[in-house]
């Protein structure tokens, strides 16, 4: 077989689907990899994959250039022989497809990691888009040898609703997968809290949907209470989405004493061993892969009790879930784990299990993979009846 993973970011590849590709080469199938141009094109190649640059503006509504966008795909797999496409986030899932189903590719996936600025945002472009875009992806998730792979039963039930997809078709896979071996819990660390500042770590994009501003509120407020706490910000912005948070907001932050922001970071295992406890006061999700790594980690998590986040936390048992956009439920809720080591231990144990049992990434590499052999065989039957 050959399959081709396309994403809107080389980073996406590498980060979220290296194991995927892997686990297909290891397997005698071909892959080539998809994405708008990046440095992680080089690393993927020094990795040995095939990868191609797509002429691909994430933000990009111009109909003409996003028109010669599933042209240039249509022609790629015609050219490639590609037995399957498969395509993440929106965009890329949609097109893909459409672009599959105009080539004649026998199987064609789509994994769509969370609804996407379109159905989360209240902002009117936000709004004017979603009947059109509900329009092409039930053109592109359409046809024979399709699957639509979604990481949580909200969306499933968002897609269903609307018309989108045959319900048949529809696949729940818990997200992209986390290596619970690189993130593991910190046997060496022996940190005495009770002498130490208590650390709390959000590590996300910057994105105003993922509840930063709730997240800066709270340390303002525990900051009044005068408790010895370090917020801390993981990622950068993301130019490509229209919710990216300003990096002159971020030095604001930072001026005025509130946060720490780390920027990009390379190696996040380290930085989780660093910490006490992990947040995501996200507003929707596909199933948060920096959670899944923090619990892998075994670290007591705080998230709100949204679409993918609260896949990922059970209330009292692995973790806190708070309302979102409330930013007092989240400061209580992290003083809570300030002031109850035990809990903070508990709650880091679970989620170290639940991590371990849903969230491995050979798991959900296996469930995928299965997925591309239901339609291989289903191919496969209907030759036959012919």
């Amino acid at each position: 077989m050959k399959a081709v993973l396309f994403a809107n970011s080389d980073w996406y590849l590498y980060n979220f689907r290296l194991n995927l590709a892997a686990a297909l080469c290891d397997a005698g199938h071909q892959v080539l990899l998809v994405s708008p141009p990046g440095p992680y094109g080089e690393k993927l190649q020094a990795l040995g994959f095939r990868w191609i640059a797509a002429p691909m503006r994430r933000r990009s509504l111009n109909p003409f250039s996003e028109l010669g966008l599933v042209l240039w795909l249509w022609n790629l797999l015609r050219r490639e022989r590609a037995d399957l496409v498969h395509g993440f986030t929106i965009k890329c899932a949609v097109y893909g497809s459409l672009a599959g189903r105009l080539a004649g590719v026998p199987a064609r996936v789509s994994a769509v990691t969370g609804m996407g600025y379109v159905f989360t945002s209240d902002a009117t472009k936000a709004r004017l888009l979603r009947p059109l875009v509900r329009a092409v992806m039930r053109m592109a998730f359409g046809g024979p040898g399709v699957r639509l792979i979604l990481q949580n039963a909200d969306d499933k039930k968002l897609v269903e609703q609307a018309g989108i997809v045959e319900p048949a078709t529809v696949r729940l896979i818990a997200g992209s997968g986390v290596d619970c071996r690189r993130f593991s819990p910190d046997l060496n660390r022996a940190r005495a809290s009770i002498a130490l500042r208590f650390r709390v770590l959000l590590a996300s994009r910057m994105l105003w949907d993922k509840g930063i501003q709730e997240f800066i509120d709270a340390a303002r407020q525990l900051r009044a209470e005068h408790r010895d706490i370090d917020f801390l910000l993981a990622g950068a912005p993301d130019p490509g989405n229209p919710a990216s948070i300003p990096e002159t907001t971020l030095r604001a932050w930072v001026e005025e004493g509130l946060v720490q922001w780390l920027g990009h970071v390379d190696d996040m295992p380290a930085l989780f061993h660093s910490v006490d406890a992990v947040v995501l006061p996200s507003y929707r999700e596909g199933l948060p892969k920096g959670l899944v790594e923090a619990a892998a980690c075994g670290l007591p998590l705080v998230t709100t009790d949204a679409p993918g986040c609260r896949e990922v936390v059970t209330p009292e048992v692995d973790g806190l879930l708070v309302p979102v956009r409330d930013s007092v439920a989240l400061a209580r809720a992290i003083a809570r784990l300030q002031d109850d080591p035990s809990l903070a231990a508990r709650l880091g144990a679970a989620a170290r299990a639940k991590a371990l049992a849903n969230f491995d990434a050979r798991i959900i590499v296996w469930r995928t993979i299965d997925v591309y052999r239901e339609l291989s065989q289903k191919r496969k039957r209907q030759l036959w009846a012919h």
